[in-house]
């Protein structure tokens, strides 16, 4: 929506609407740590992909849709502990399937905006712990919010503005999002900082920014020394304003 690029056409002067929340990261931080039972409802492009990683982990995963053709493929397709055919709008689908045991449910639903909004009210009001519900606008992650949903994200608009950062800002390899002002991000180191210090480069002083890690991509020194040298194959990662962050060489 062109309200929404408006608000967040640069992620570095506006609040980001949509993603995960700091709450909500309090939130999954009081989950059981042997969490280890999820349910996935709705097995499109983003439903699939969950099951599929929660299962390489080694989680537990149940995955569910009202489409039959759907639940086989992921049968054949071993991406989830088990897979069945149901109706999620229907409590006594969802409870005779068992759904309402499970630690933390996965309503993948987006597109279908009111079997979203009933699946997550469902799993909600029958004391399923944890309900994370795709949104595919604001408006429904904020009916999602209303029913219930803990956490609410939005991945066709998280990979949009990943994809234009990407294309955009390539030195920028990650980025955490810590408030609408100031974010943690790690960068390929410019080539103008190759093979120089981190007291030489004065990088704090310079750009107001606080280099907490450096490393080549697979390993990675946390609070590096001052003596420690940069060099432009490899990555840094810094702390500090947004603002800031774009007055680096990059």
């Amino acid at each position: 929506m062109e309200s929404h690029r408006k608000e967040n056409y640069d992620r570095h002067h506006h609040k980001k609407p949509w993603g995960i929340s700091l709450p909500s990261l309090n939130f999954l931080d009081t989950l059981r740590r042997d969490n280890r039972q999820f349910a996935v409802i709705g097995l499109g492009r983003f439903g699939r992909a969950v099951c599929a990683t929660l299962h390489k982990l080694g989680y537990d995963v149940m995955g569910t849709d009202i489409d039959e053709r759907l639940v086989a493929q992921v049968i054949t397709d071993k991406i989830a502990s088990t897979a069945i055919q149901l109706d999620s709008t229907k409590p006594i689908a969802l409870k005779e399937a068992g759904i309402f045991e499970f630690d933390t449910v996965i309503v993948a639903i987006g597109n279908f905006i009111e079997e979203s909004i009933i699946t997550t009210l469902n799993v909600k009001e029958f004391g399923v712990n944890c309900v994370v519900a795709k949104a595919s606008t604001e408006i429904h992650g904020k009916l999602l919010k209303r029913v219930g949903a803990d956490i609410v994200v939005f991945p066709e608009y998280e990979a949009g503005c990943d994809l234009a950062y990407t294309l955009t800002k390539p030195a920028i390899l990650e980025r955490f999002d810590l408030d609408e002002e100031n974010s943690i991000v790690e960068i390929r180191i410019p080539e103008e900082f190759d093979n120089k210090s981190l007291a030489e480069l004065q990088i704090r002083a310079r750009f107001g920014l606080n280099v907490i890690a450096i490393g080549d991509g697979d390993k990675y020194k946390i609070n590096p020394s001052p003596l420690d040298r940069l060099h432009k194959n490899c990555a840094m990662v810094v702390m500090g304003s947004n603002r800031d962050i774009q007055r680096l060489p990059i």
